[in-house]
């Protein structure tokens, strides 16, 4: 179970569309204001705010973190495969990815930097379609940005953003990592329709305030993702530490605990933010990961080694 898995979801995509009729209209001098400064830095989803949504349903309007750079005449949208500038004064920028290209339009105007992406089609292209547009508001809560995908009649999101810093931490629950043995052994499962994918997770017994453990996920015989992890005994609780194909430590604290189940949490972190593992009456062992709140979480279902 890999806790940098990639939440994918049509919206949060920052390109597709079709080539724009009008430029958006824009206030230069507002852009250069207090309001929309404080767009700037990194961003972590925290609720989902879509009226009439149901709970399992729940999910970002954009990327699970969403990381804005202002500069003095863009907005900047920092990506993993790059960034995107688009300027205050309606003028288009157009990016070009894997074959497509798309065209991005913004402007500040009564407090919301609005902004939206269109595909640029060849000439003689008749699709149709297609245009996704994004409003993001700063509110005494946090950031709240509102994605609509083919507007008036298509899709459309409103979540809940704040810095990590401003997301409160959650309570731990007193535990020692005797607690957790029940956790202790080699579980190993399978993945995928014909059963292609394999996952294990091999977790040491509790010894020296500690249980260490590894994962590792095989599919078609090549080693597609491994993690090393921790739980730690700290401050009368516990910790679970995960590193991800090696990555920099994430941390989540133990916040719920019971006879064969254990919930740790990290509002802060993007995805997960919640990670439950949880023995079965039949004695498998359940885990999950998923968001603070709701969502549907995935599950990885594994049996002990050898039985």
């Amino acid at each position: 179970m890999h806790v940098r898995f990639c939440v994918i979801t049509a919206i949060m995509v920052f390109a597709v569309l079709y080539t724009p009729s009008t430029a958006m209209p824009c206030d230069t001098s507002a852009a250069r204001t207090d309001d929309v400064r404080a767009l700037d830095g990194e961003w972590i989803f925290v609720e989902d705010r879509t009226e009439g949504r149901a709970v399992e349903q729940q999910q970002p309007s954009m990327s699970a973190k969403v990381t804005l750079r202002v500069e003095d005449e863009a907005l900047v949208l920092v990506r993993r495969d790059g960034e995107i500038r688009i300027a205050f004064d309606g003028s288009p920028t157009d990016v070009a990815r894997e074959g497509s290209a798309s065209r991005y339009r913004g402007a500040w105007r009564d407090g919301v930097f609005e902004y939206e992406s269109e595909p640029v089609r060849e000439p003689g292209d008749s699709r149709t379609g297609g245009l996704i547009r994004w409003e993001l508001r700063i509110t005494d809560e946090g950031l709240l940005a509102r994605v609509a995908v083919d507007p008036p009649s298509g899709f459309s999101s409103v979540a809940l953003y704040r810095h990590p810093r401003d997301i409160a931490l959650p309570e731990p629950t007193n535990a020692a990592i005797d607690d957790l043995a029940w956790l202790a052994g080699a579980w190993v499962g399978t993945r995928g329709t014909a059963g292609t994918t394999s996952i294990e997770e091999r977790w040491s017994p509790p010894l020296g305030g500690a249980m260490l453990g590894i994962s590792r996920t095989v599919s078609r015989g090549t080693m597609r993702a491994f993690e090393f992890l921790r739980i730690v005994e700290r401050g009368g609780g516990l910790v679970y530490i995960a590193q991800p194909n090696g990555a920099a430590p994430t941390e989540f604290v133990l916040t719920e605990a019971d006879a064969g189940r254990a919930v740790f949490e990290n509002p802060r972190h993007d995805f997960p933010q919640r990670i439950v593992y949880e023995l079965s009456p039949e004695g498998g062992l359940s885990a999950s990961i998923g968001f603070a709140r709701g969502g549907r979480p995935q599950r990885f279902e594994f049996g002990r080694e050898g039985e």
